[in-house]
Parts: structure tokens; C-alpha cells; sequence
């Protein structure tokens, strides 16, 4: 996996923000916390062996959930963007997926080398990873592809 550079001001940061709240609400209540918007926005290019920038946009930070990949906005803002195939395997993590704006094609597949089985996601739809499985996501739409992405958190 490449390095994360942590977006927490400057152009690109209001870029990605802009370009997100075109499509959605980026809103939060925390429990028992004063309302507010995300915490930090996680840059990874060439995600895991893929093509182009990922963004996840932080919702919560680390003490207000057990993990807090949780629960974050993955944000593939140009066509050919790309997660590339990786597992949770090592950390027992389970994920779904949910389309919250675009168009993207998930991949996935067991083992390093099994067939890849392709589905074309669109808004609304919603993937759930196993952790032993292998998986990807690309955007293959004009638009940016939003996923809000729910991580299970069992070491």
C-alpha cells in the first residue's frame, strides 16, 4: 500500500470538500459532541497497487470510535480512479460499501490469483466484504464516485 498524506487545509483539501458537497451533506453528531463536519481527509495515490487518488474522508477521530476507519466517505473523484486489490485479512475486518453517489465497478475475487467476478455499482447499492476475501473499486463514471464505507472493527 502507498503512504497516506493527511489533507487537514490548503487548496486540495478545499477542492475535494467542494467537489464532495456538490453531492452529499459532509455532516456528523457524534454522541454526547457538538455537531460539526469530518476531521481529516486521508490522501493515498496508487491505493494498494491502483490507479490514480483515493480520498477517505475522516468522520470521526480515533477516541471517538474503536477504530476510526469505521466509518468514512471514500472519495474516487476522477474517472479511472482506483483502490487497487487488497484484503482485510490480517486485521479480521469486514467492510460494506455503500454508493452514495457515481458509478464505479467493485471487483472481487478469492485468494490472490482466483477469477475476478465485476459488478457496475450505482447509487444505493451496497457490497459486503468478507475479510479473507480480495476486493477493488474504480470509478468508471464522469462523476465522482462516493462510498460511504463501514468498517467492522474484530482483532
Amino acid at each position: 500500500m502507498s503512504g497516506t498524506i493527511i489533507l487537514s487545509e490548503g487548496a486540495e483539501f478545499d477542492h475535494v470538500i467542494q467537489e464532495v458537497s456538490k453531492h452529499i451533506r459532509l455532516y456528523v453528531m457524534a454522541f454526547e459532541k457538538e455537531e460539526r463536519t469530518i476531521t481529516r481527509i486521508d490522501k493515498r495515490e496508487n491505493m494498494y497497487g491502483g490507479n490514480g487518488t483515493v480520498y477517505l474522508i475522516q468522520m470521526f477521530d480515533q477516541k471517538e470510535l474503536a477504530n476510526n476507519r469505521l466509518a468514512a466517505y471514500m472519495v474516487l473523484l476522477n474517472k479511472g480512479d482506483e483502490s487497487g486489490f487488497h484484503t482485510h485479512n490480517t486485521r479480521n475486518e469486514q467492510e460494506l460499501y455503500v454508493v452514495v453517489h457515481g458509478t464505479g465497478e467493485y471487483r472481487e475475487r478469492s485468494g490472490e490469483q482466483g477469477s475476478i467476478r465485476k459488478k457496475v455499482l450505482q447509487k444505493g447499492d451496497i457490497t459486503a466484504i468478507n475479510s479473507i476475501g480480495y476486493h477493488s473499486i474504480e470509478n468508471t463514471g464522469d462523476e465522482p464516485l462516493i462510498l460511504f464505507v463501514i468498517t467492522t472493527n474484530n482483532p
